[in-house]
């Protein structure tokens, strides 16, 4: 009979054994990260809302460890949580889907209105596996793209500044604005999800953000996001305004510049997004510059958007996250 609980210390050999695929950079960091936060003990009590570090959990049957899964917490830990990694034994699919209804349940207990994974693309079985066992839906692709070779392009300063707190609200709009109508109801975000937390300097990335503005009139029209998880390889995300041209080059520059600062060496990738406006855009401009797409990956979540329609009206409803039938439609015509 299987058995789900916490990972403890005391799993760290049979953890190890489980990620020994791994190079040993990424597994000592991945045991230090799960394991050996000095905060992890007290990290288990806190509400959803105030969780800032990853949580783990290990499967064992007859006391042999056949999975292992992280849930990370997002900017937003109690609207939304992110499935991190999560290892099982090979076409051990009944474990792996039993760990995810796991921590499914345990979140939407906590007071998460969705769980976000991103699975690699190339790797089908798990993507029906979420689909068909674990009730999650599809949604679009990101891509990650390498830039072994810095583009040097002109870009004013005074264009750019820190991020402040003040400014979640115009980045928040910039972002919901910038999403595909259709998917807007399912990752639209809220300011405080842009808002620096408390517990910053104790989280398991390192992020620098950014804003774009017009110093003319102080209109902010992007956001850049500087994100490393090993302080070796950093992700740039550029949030924009729907309504200006960005000289992509020029951000790159921007950013490569700000970790240069930091870092003599390091890894620069930049995200795109095909459920944003600009995605395929950007994806045609760094094919073209000959960028190196070194991960694509599918975007699933179990918050479904469902048109529902009254047979004795044509008004449609979105309705996330819950079955409404036509008896019981509410009068909001958004319900979340």
């Amino acid at each position: 009979m299987s058995r789900i609980r916490k990972l403890y210390y005391f799993d760290k050999k049979d953890t190890e054994e489980m990620i020994s695929f791994l190079n040993n950079s990424e597994n000592d960091a991945y045991i230090s990260k799960i394991m050996f936060n000095p905060f992890l003990i007290l990290h288990h009590f806190l509400p959803l809302s105030l969780k800032f570090l990853p949580e783990s959990f290990i499967l064992k049957d007859k006391n042999i460890t056949k999975g292992l899964i992280t849930v990370a917490p997002t900017n937003s830990p109690h609207r939304k949580v992110e499935i991190q990694k999560w290892f099982f034994e090979e076409n051990s699919y009944h474990y792996a889907s039993e760990l995810v209804q796991y921590v499914v349940a345990k979140y939407k207990a906590l007071g998460a209105l969705s769980i976000i994974v991103k699975v690699d693309s190339y790797l089908p079985e798990l993507l029906t596996m979420f689909v068909s066992k674990c009730g999650f839906c599809q949604i679009s692709y990101e891509k990650l793209w390498r830039i072994d070779k810095f583009i040097d392009s002109s870009y004013d300063k005074k264009n750019f500044r820190l991020f402040r707190n003040s400014d979640a609200q115009a980045v928040t709009n910039l972002y919901n604005d910038s999403l595909l109508p259709h998917i807007r109801p399912l990752l639209c975000e809220q300011p405080e999800e842009f808002r620096e937390k408390i517990f910053k300097g104790l989280s398991y990335f390192i992020e620098y953000k950014y804003v774009i503005e017009d110093y003319k009139t102080h209109n902010i029209i992007g956001c850049i996001s500087i994100k490393s998880y090993d302080n070796e390889n950093f992700v740039i995300d550029v949030i924009q305004s729907n309504f200006v041209e960005l000289d992509i080059n020029a951000v790159i520059s921007f950013a490569s510049d700000k970790i240069k600062k930091r870092k003599k060496r390091f890894g620069l990738f930049i995200q795109t997004k095909r459920y944003t406006n600009f995605g395929e855009k950007y994806e045609t401009i760094f094919k073209e510059n000959n960028f190196q797409c070194v991960q694509n990956r599918v975007v699933l979540t179990n918050s479904t958007a469902q048109i529902l329609r009254e047979t004795s009206s044509d008004t449609k409803y979105t309705v996330i996250s819950e079955y409404c039938p036509n008896s019981a439609i509410p009068t909001t015509k958004n319900v979340l």
